[in-house]
């Protein structure tokens, strides 16, 4: 029985920015016609160019975003406005926040100011709204709901920037990198810029790609410069995982940690690899009920995900064994619904029969817009894709 899933791969080999990844999900098979629609419905003032170009001997997609309006300068809440405005779905909202507020917290630090305080003046420009709001809206269009990346290709020099000089990576860029694989390279120049560093740890919360798998496509975004040294472009790889054997279930019981934390705990988990997790009463010694927190994790996952139980729970220790499991055949789509893009699961059993999920967060949010109840709207959603 086929044991894989579908996932996006990042592959930096010669590093990665906004428009680098716009360009390559153009190039995977985003509709332009809709990124283009969906920047022109954003209160900002670009100049949106696609077009195919040539970086090395790769073709690639090249996306331009130039701003319009200069000294516009937007502090973090003024940026989240313009997000929670947009239309895209949940998903797609919640990743453009957290990385803004990535990017506000590590400026914040690195000039010894609050996040709040923070002036946009570069990271938050108009092209980084679009970059970051329209690379997360694209993967949540394509149905991608798991990133996952290779090393991250930094380069060597100095970058000027509005406070002058700085080596590369950039300050902001490194601290945007850490819990990411990282590789050191001789080229010169700037590879990883931070608005494309805070998307890859946001959107893959540091998952490296371990172990085998098939890719389905491939799609190249292209960098600004096009030197003689190497294809200056990011690859991006729809790829289904083989995540047969080498799989564990982590276990750990905690009677002195609130079961209000639990919910925040498990989403702790899920980004630092788990691949799914599960919460349980117990009853435990001197007759205190406790909780039971389970974890089934990839064996090249187990030290991360340790680190992020023991940092985000009281418990003392953990237990652990090898398991084996099978799964169906699965593929991710999207279905329109009064005009909102809804995500759906499709698994396909044994006999052939294909069975649909729609993502319950999509289905209450394009609910909540149409004012309509959302068990309506599920069943108006299961019409559409029993039609399929």
């Amino acid at each position: 029985m086929d044991e894989r899933s579908r996932c996006l791969i990042f592959d930096p080999f010669a590093g990665v920015s906004g428009d680098m990844v716009l360009g390559g999900l153009i190039d995977l098979g985003l509709d332009a016609d809709w990124l283009k629609a969906l920047v022109s419905d954003l209160p900002v003032k670009v100049d949106l160019s696609i077009e195919e170009v040539t970086r090395g001997s790769i073709k690639a997609t090249a996306v331009r975003v130039e701003t319009l309006e200069s000294g516009v300068v937007r502090h973090l809440k003024d940026v989240l406005e313009i997000i929670d405005a947009a239309q895209v779905d949940e998903a797609a909202r919640e990743w453009a926040r957290d990385a803004f507020r990535k990017l506000a917290d590590v400026e914040g630090g690195i000039h010894g100011i609050a996040p709040e305080k923070v002036h946009f003046h570069e990271v938050g420009a108009d092209d980084a709204i679009v970059d970051i709001l329209g690379a997360c809206a694209g993967i949540s269009r394509l149905g991608i709901e798991r990133c996952l990346t290779r090393p991250v290709a930094v380069g060597i020099g100095w970058v000027v920037a509005q406070h002058g000089a700085l080596p590369l990576p950039a300050p902001a860029t490194i601290r945007l990198l850490e819990d990411l694989p990282v590789r050191e390279s001789e080229l010169e120049g700037e590879l990883t810029t931070p608005t494309g560093a805070a998307l890859l740890s946001v959107l893959t919360g540091g998952r490296r790609l371990h172990g085998d798998f098939s890719p389905v496509r491939s799609g190249y975004g292209a960098g600004v410069r096009d030197p003689s040294t190497h294809p200056n472009c990011l690859r991006l790889i729809i790829a289904d995982l083989d995540e047969r054997g080498d799989l564990i279930v982590m276990q750990a019981d905690i009677d002195d940690m609130s079961p209000e934390y639990a919910p925040s705990l498990l989403e702790e988990l899920f980004a630092a690899g788990a691949i799914d997790a599960w919460t349980q009463p117990v009853q435990m010694k001197k007759g205190r009920t406790g909780l039971r927190i389970e974890l089934l994790v990839p064996e090249t996952g187990r030290e991360a995900v340790s680190r992020a139980l023991f940092q985000g729970s009281t418990t003392l220790g953990l237990r652990y064994w090898r398991v084996q499991r099978e799964i169906l055949p699965r593929t991710a789509k999207t279905v329109e619904w009064r005009g909102h893009t809804i995500r759906v699961k499709a698994s396909t059993s044994p006999d052939g029969h294909v069975h649909y999920k729609p993502e319950f967060d999509d289905v209450a949010a394009a609910a909540q817009a149409e004012g309509v109840p959302t068990l309506r709207a599920q069943n108006e959603i299961d019409q559409l894709l029993r039609n399929v």
